[in-house]
């Protein structure tokens, strides 16, 4: 009896003693702000349903920038920055793609009707009710969004609700966007 639970008791440390360290490895991550990653990797082959019921892969933007974006409806944070990401998107149209993946789980009845009322039809939604890329991509919490660059490599990761229109955001993405891109355009007040 003893020698199980001093065997216990060590796998209880150790176990604490790795989360620990794996805490400690992680970034500071501050809802909002863009965490670049220490090496880019290739995005994991993921595919969703648009809203219109044809299939969107992120292969589908290879050769462009892309911001994906989990999201859904029921999520304030969300709600918050959906109208930010609308307003990039209109105004850097040919510099970068976003699509925002929904994670509700009742597909388009639920979303469909969410995005007419916010007039989001500048951005490309996706639908994933199962929640496969939360699960494929290890995300923690929505919204989070990864930019992707044009080879589909995820250059970084925003977590939490983001001002993607503000001029930091901008400032952030010029150095990701290729050249000459027109992401140093002015911000529009819509955006704010």
């Amino acid at each position: 009896m003893g020698r199980r639970v001093i065997v216990a008791a060590l796998l209880l440390v150790a176990s604490t003693m790795g989360a620990a360290a794996q805490t400690a490895t992680e970034p500071d991550i501050k809802p909002g702000e863009f965490i670049a990653a220490a090496s880019p990797q290739p995005a994991p082959e993921i595919s969703f349903d648009g809203l219109d019921g044809k299939p969107i892969a992120l292969a589908d933007f290879r050769g462009r920038f892309l911001i994906l974006n989990l999201w859904a409806t029921w999520c304030q944070p969300c709600l918050k920055e959906m109208p930010s990401l609308a307003a990039l998107q209109a105004s850097l149209g040919p510099a970068l793609s976003v699509l925002a993946v929904s994670e509700d789980r009742g597909g388009a009845d639920i979303v469909a009707p969410f995005v007419a009322r916010l007039g989001l039809d500048q951005l490309r939604i996706a639908l994933d009710p199962k929640s496969d890329a939360i699960h494929t991509l290890h995300v923690r919490g929505l919204p989070t969004s990864l930019v992707i660059d044009g080879d589909g490599r995820v250059l970084g990761k925003v977590e939490g609700g983001a001002d993607w229109d503000s001029d930091e955001m901008r400032a952030t993405l010029a150095k990701l966007l290729p050249p000459g891109s027109p992401v140093s355009a002015p911000v529009s007040p819509q955006g704010r």
